[in-house]
């Protein structure tokens, strides 16, 4: 059982190396075969497909962005939270583009917002949803507008879009749209 967690760990940090070195199409399976020195046969027993693959590296990118929220949103008075979320999430995708890119540009199918939604997800949303509850009725459609700014942001920004020299000025902007009472 160890054996095949080290094996599916291995194959996830290799696939995600490929990739921030040189991009998801060349994450291959007969690429991460020839990478890690197991059989094609033993990839797809673990994941079933490249897209299962993928797949399970946005899940763990999910859970790694979630955490990333949660440590800046528990360090932050309640009145600074909103920013320091903000400035996590932004980090994050600008310091993983690659990891960013197969979370959210790839196409996969990962459920959001459905009853089949991995937990790692779940937990990354709530860290979102956390920064209004309590402040209005609509605390889930404030933390998926939220989102979808920084988001935007972080898109726009990854693809040479919106200066960074800017980008301290729109997360400045973000939170005042979302913080006013």
């Amino acid at each position: 059982m160890r054996d095949r967690q080290a094996r599916r760990a291995q194959i996830l940090r290799a696939a995600r190396k490929i990739a921030e070195l040189e991009g998801w199409p060349n994450v291959t399976v007969r690429r991460l075969s020839d990478e890690i020195s197991y059989s094609q046969p033993v990839l797809y027993a673990h994941f079933g497909s490249r897209e299962g693959i993928l797949t399970a590296v946005a899940v763990e990118g999910f859970q790694e962005l979630g955490l990333a929220l949660e440590k800046a949103r528990k360090r932050s008075k309640r009145e600074s939270a909103v920013e320091s979320v903000a400035e996590a999430y932004l980090e994050f995708a600008a310091s993983s583009p690659a990891l960013y890119e197969v979370m959210f540009s790839l196409g996969l199918s990962v459920p959001f917002g459905a009853p089949d939604t991995p937990p790692e997800l779940r937990f990354g949303f709530s860290q979102l949803l956390e920064l209004f509850e309590g402040r209005d009725a609509k605390a889930e459609v404030l933390a998926e507008l939220f989102w979808a700014s920084l988001h935007g942001i972080a898109e726009l920004t990854r693809t040479k879009r919106f200066p960074r020299s800017r980008q301290k000025e729109r997360v400045r902007v973000v939170v005042e749209l979302f913080t006013r009472s």
